[in-house]
C-alpha cells in the first residue's frame, strides 16, 4: 500500500541519517507509532504522513493533539518495556510522493 511504502522511505531516510529503526508500527492498547528509531541515546517516535496533493494543508497538520497524545501514551508504554532511561523526542517525517524524486521533510521535536 501507499501507507507501507511511505514508512519504507521515511525508513530508509533515517537509516542513511545514521538511525537504527528499532520498530514498525507498533501497536499496543494505547494506540500505534509508525516508526521507532534509535540514535545515540535519543529514542525517536516518528509519525509518518505521505502526502500527494498540498491542497488540504501540510502533512503535519494532520498529526492532531489527541493523535499526539496517543503518541505520547503509546511511547511511554513502550519505554516502560524496552529503553526506559533513554531520552524520547517525537517527530514528524512528511513524504511527498508529487515528486520526483520523492522528498521527505524531516521534523525533529514536532511535539512536545
Amino acid at each position: 500500500t501507499r501507507g507501507a511504502w511511505g514508512e519504507d522511505y521515511a525508513a530508509a531516510y533515517l537509516r542513511r541519517h545514521g538511525y537504527r529503526i528499532l520498530a514498525r508500527n507498533y501497536s499496543c492498547r494505547f494506540g500505534e507509532i509508525d516508526l521507532i528509531a534509535r540514535r545515540g541515546d535519543i529514542l525517536c517516535f516518528v509519525e509518518v504522513k505521505l502526502r500527494s496533493d498540498r491542497r488540504f494543508g501540510l502533512p503535519r497538520d494532520f498529526v492532531t493533539t489527541a493523535k499526539q497524545r496517543r503518541i505520547r501514551t503509546t511511547a511511554a508504554f513502550y519505554m516502560t518495556r524496552h529503553d526506559p532511561d533513554l531520552c524520547a523526542r517525537f517527530d514528524v517525517a512528511e513524504v511527498y510522493d508529487d515528486e520526483t524524486p520523492p522528498r521527505i521533510e524531516y521534523i525533529e521535536n514536532a511535539f512536545e
